[in-house]
């Protein structure tokens, strides 16, 4: 029987899996530490203007996000006709993939960089092209070598997910550099709000300077409107332009356009939030490293547990905590068969995994 068939490559392509959401032992109360979702739930404000909208949903949005890339434009100093706005910061990762990519073209990711990387990539024929990183961390000398001349884009996730290593400005730079100048440079600064480094940028400076930068970031994470779908990226006029002629025109609905507002406003409560996250990121890379775990040291509102290989390994933690309600994510699908990602949750939470890895280890 004949039947439609889909693009060359197309059924190549890893489809992207979600944190488990799984039921534990009746009884017992389920935390989600799998999807990197805040603990705090959005500013009351954002759920306010979300609520004031309501009223008037037979309206389509505003077609460019006007006053949603005044406000950012505004919170970070930018020119918002150089911003753009999309449904999540996955959509605008693919629109870019679209505009800049095509058959015979090749993107560069790293090793454990975001999955949606390589589906972007490969969804419109693209080749992608992984460099290997050096303890966790994006190497920047191997993506340069991974350099050919079919080489059209470059992503970049800093701070990474699911490792939540990062990569200092000036490596960032040197990166920008030593790329062609046709070669676009896609900095993915989704967990930008969390890091505390003083030689950390998210990216705008290298995109106000060169004419082959982009900056993308999301209201998923330290904002907590995941469920509303919002991310923007800053770029130079040109490219802007370019992505604009193939985005949807109403991509972002009203609802989420003006929480994000009132979201990015309320500095207050993104403060709290990167405060809380910062100390107990700290007491849980601690506490676990007593139990003879190694942690790796990161920067986001996660973090990155190894088990042996052997006896305690991965997947059985993985089982153990999921028993208690205290839902991680398996990384097996990033190439880390022997890590768990953490989400950093409320001091309930973050306790009661302490706890739970202390009896798995001792085998309770």
């Amino acid at each position: 029987m004949s039947r439609p068939v889909p693009n060359p490559g197309i059924l190549d392509i890893a489809p992207y899996t979600p944190g488990k959401s799984p039921v534990a032992e009746p009884g017992r109360k389920v935390f989600k530490l799998s999807a990197n979702e805040t603990p705090f739930g959005p500013s009351p404000k954002a759920i306010e203007a979300f609520k004031h909208v309501a009223e008037h949903l037979e309206d389509y949005p505003e077609g460019t996000s006007r006053v949603l890339r005044e406000a950012i434009g505004r919170s970070f100093g930018l020119d918002p006709n150089r911003i753009i706005c999309g449904a999540g910061s996955d959509e605008i990762l693919n629109l870019l993939a679209h505009t800049y990519l095509g058959h015979g073209d090749e993107a560069i990711s790293t090793t454990h960089g975001f999955l949606v990387y390589p589906i972007a990539t490969m969804a419109v024929g693209a080749k992608n092209v992984v460099a290997a990183e050096k303890n966790l961390t994006c190497d920047v000398d191997a993506i340069l070598n991974a350099v050919t001349s079919r080489t059209k884009l470059v992503w970049l996730a800093n701070p990474n997910n699911p490792t939540g290593t990062y990569v200092p400005f000036d490596e960032v730079k040197r990166l920008r550099a030593g790329l062609p100048s046709h070669v676009l440079l896609v900095l993915d600064a989704a967990y930008a709000d969390y890091v505390s480094r003083n030689d950390y940028e998210m990216g705008i400076e290298l995109v106000a300077t060169t004419e082959n930068t982009v900056v993308t970031h999301t209201f998923s994470k330290i904002h907590g409107l995941a469920a509303l779908r919002v991310g923007w990226m800053f770029g130079p006029e040109h490219i802007i332009d370019a992505v604009n002629r193939i985005r949807g025109p109403f991509n972002v609905s009203t609802p989420a356009m003006y929480a994000a507002v009132a979201a990015i406003e309320d500095t207050a409560h993104q403060a709290m939030s990167k405060q809380f996250t910062e100390t107990w990121r700290n007491w849980l890379t601690e506490e676990i490293g007593k139990l003879g775990l190694k942690v790796t040291p990161g920067v986001a509102n996660f973090v990155l547990i190894h088990f042996p290989q052997e006896g305690k390994t991965a997947d059985a933690a993985d089982a153990f905590l999921t028993k208690r309600g205290l839902v991680l994510r398996a990384l097996k699908n990033y190439g880390l068969q022997h890590a768990l990602r953490m989400t950093i949750g409320t001091e309930e939470a973050n306790r009661l995994v302490v706890d739970a890895l202390r009896d798995f280890m001792a085998g309770k």
